[in-house]
């Protein structure tokens, strides 16, 4: 019998094609659809392996999600960006490989975001989801996240709607 690992730690600048990777897969899989096509492909062509090695050079918060040694998925976090909520802390993103969702994994990185933005001193979270993203809904809202506000994103010429979910 064979042991599968599964672990989360700090993303290295070596981890940037992999995150680059997962980061590409997730985000056709979520969005493709509901962001117009020409800009989700812009979106993330901005986002490739020199992208990614840059922000976690620059002390970005990336951790990242392993499973058997390969990364699987990433959260990138940090100091609330909403100035009208009063939570502390933030998850900008969350994102696994479309083969490792549905398992349990989201929650895993999701509750280690969560702790590693507590010992930070971060007080409450939040979390902004697009509202068409029926899976990320569902998913905050089974985490215990309160939809509290609400707000616009603009892709290309369509504007859509983004959810802020909040933990205490």
């Amino acid at each position: 019998m064979k042991t599968l690992s599964i672990d989360i730690r700090r993303a290295d600048p070596q981890d940037a094609e992999a995150i680059a990777a997962v980061h590409d897969r997730a985000w056709r899989g979520a969005y493709a659809g509901i962001i117009p096509h020409r800009a989700l492909n812009a979106m993330i062509g901005r986002r490739g392996p020199r992208w990614w090695a840059n922000a976690i050079r620059r002390s970005a918060t990336v951790l990242v999600l392993e499973v058997g040694g390969e990364v699987a998925g990433y959260a990138t976090l940090g100091r609330n960006r909403a100035r009208q909520l009063g939570q502390g802390g933030e998850i900008y993103e969350l994102y696994l490989s479309p083969e490792y969702q549905g398992i349990g994994m989201g929650r895993r990185l999701f509750e280690a975001a969560r702790d590693m933005l507590t010992a930070h001193g971060f007080r409450g979270l939040v979390v902004w989801a697009l509202e068409e993203n029926a899976p990320a809904v569902s998913f905050y809202l089974g985490a215990g996240g309160r939809d509290v506000a609400e707000g616009v994103e603009v892709f290309g010429s369509k504007a859509l709607r983004k959810i802020a979910f909040v933990w205490d």
